[in-house]
């Protein structure tokens, strides 16, 4: 009897197993994918694959780059938010660099969805950083 509950037979016994098994044998980048999916819910975010061009939106990822892009004279800080459906790029029009805004951060960020060169953009986007989870 006690056995059994050991070897996985009991309540939370079943699900832990499936769950550990699909993380040891799942792709990692899908793995954040599906949790990052949780966290936009979570937030009352919308996924980035829901967003359409002149939508006012709210969208939770994890910054997957940062650059800076120098165009024509003017500093262009971009960022690539990834939320485990689709990327949106992150815009800030004069500035080279902000504080906290770095590869690997969570950070919640609003604004107008507009379409560039076939990509999801936020231009100079409000945005909140997120602590670590």
């Amino acid at each position: 009897m006690g056995i059994e509950a050991r070897g996985g037979q009991g309540p939370r016994g079943k699900g832990s197993l499936r769950r550990l098994v699909k993380r040891l044998t799942t792709d990692i980048d899908e793995l954040d994918a599906d949790d990052l999916s949780e966290h936009v819910e979570a937030e009352n975010a919308r996924k980035a694959c829901d967003c359409r061009s002149g939508e006012e939106v709210t969208v939770l990822g994890r910054l997957r780059t940062v650059e800076l892009s120098p165009r024509d004279a003017v500093a262009t800080l971009e960022a690539e938010l990834f939320d485990g459906t689709e990327g949106v790029t992150l815009v800030w029009l004069g500035r080279r660099r902000i504080p906290g805004i770095e590869p690997g951060r969570t950070i919640k960020a609003q604004g107008r969805i507009a379409m560039r060169d076939g990509q999801k953009v936020l231009y100079n986007p409000y945005y909140e950083l997120q602590t670590a989870t």
